[in-house]
């Protein structure tokens, strides 16, 4: 039986709604410094809770993309923006913030040669530059399968390289604008190979239609590409004009997958309704880094 998105949302899906000072604040500083987040551009359901603690992920290179995905709610067209001193303001502000651990993603450029990569690698240097010991984590686009222009990326040392496959294999086309599955996969296996020290990263998002055996099966996918981390959340439909909602999934299913994902492999799985690629990510960040000690202890043991 199909839950379309018409229907009531069930209990779990209830934000809490922090609308204090600490959110206020933040707002104002990333208006004043003319930088966007994907918090407000997609319409997260955790920005109140992320941005009450003072954490946000910044998107660079505008907020117009020249992709239409059937879930996303960024704005897309022909963008005119492409802005060089972009970087260091994202830095400032993640001094300002005093941030630890900073997420930045972009929409997708693909009117550039590069796909936005030369900026990537320079907002991530800024930060360094002022914030020696902030990770950073970078959630990019697929560059049109451009793998010179993911060297740039990471060559520049991102301490967590993400890339979404976002649904599974059979509904990819569907859901997603010119992105291909397994240039997706490829991606991440390519990332692996440059920089086999660095982890990488990919989201799922449960509701579309797809069953728990592909869900599994992605699963694998992406552990034989070389993926680290995943996460793996409820779809919401942005607008009546995007995708709906085939099922809202229980809890107890994200738990399940959760383990399964454990099972497999992943060094860190962050499950739950409402579950977004950067939600949590300083712990995430956390998680994978321990497991990679440990993997790396015992690999010096069996030596």
């Amino acid at each position: 039986m199909s839950d379309r998105a018409s229907a009531r949302k069930p209990d779990w899906l209830r934000v809490r709604l922090i609308d204090g000072e600490p959110y206020q604040e933040l707002k104002r500083m990333m208006r004043a410094k003319s930088l966007h987040t994907v918090c407000e551009e997609a319409r997260c359901p955790n920005i109140y809770e992320c941005w009450a603690n003072r954490t946000a992920t910044f998107m660079i290179l505008g907020n117009i993309c020249t992709r239409a995905c059937r879930f996303c709610a960024v704005k897309t067209g022909m963008p005119t923006e492409l802005d060089l001193q972009e970087p260091e303001r994202v830095a400032e502000a993640a001094e300002q913030m005093g941030l630890r651990h900073c997420v930045v993603t972009s929409v997708a450029r693909d009117d550039l040669s590069d796909g936005g990569a030369a900026i990537f690698a320079e907002t991530i240097r800024a930060i360094r530059r002022r914030l020696p010991l902030c990770s950073v984590e970078v959630l990019i686009p697929d560059f049109q399968g451009n793998w010179d222009a993911l060297r740039v990326v990471m060559d520049a040392g991102p301490d967590i390289l993400n890339h979404n496959v976002e649904t599974v294999e059979r509904l990819s086309d569907r859901v997603r604008a010119k992105a291909k599955y397994r240039r997706s996969l490829e991606l991440l296996r390519m990332a692996k190979r440059m920089k086999p020290r660095i982890p990488t990263k990919s989201g799922l998002m449960l509701g579309l239609g797809e069953t728990i055996e592909e869900v599994l099966r992605t699963m694998d996918d992406l552990r034989e590409a070389g993926c680290d981390i995943l996460t793996i959340g409820q779809y919401l439909q942005p607008s009546p004009q995007h995708l709906p909602v085939e099922r809202y999934v229980h809890p107890d299913e994200f738990e399940l997958l959760k383990r399964e994902g454990l099972a497999r492999g992943f060094a860190h799985v962050e499950s739950g309704p409402l579950v977004r690629s950067s939600y949590h990510a300083h712990r995430q960040a956390q998680s994978a880094a321990a497991g990679a000690a440990a993997a790396a202890g015992s690999a010096a043991g069996d030596a």
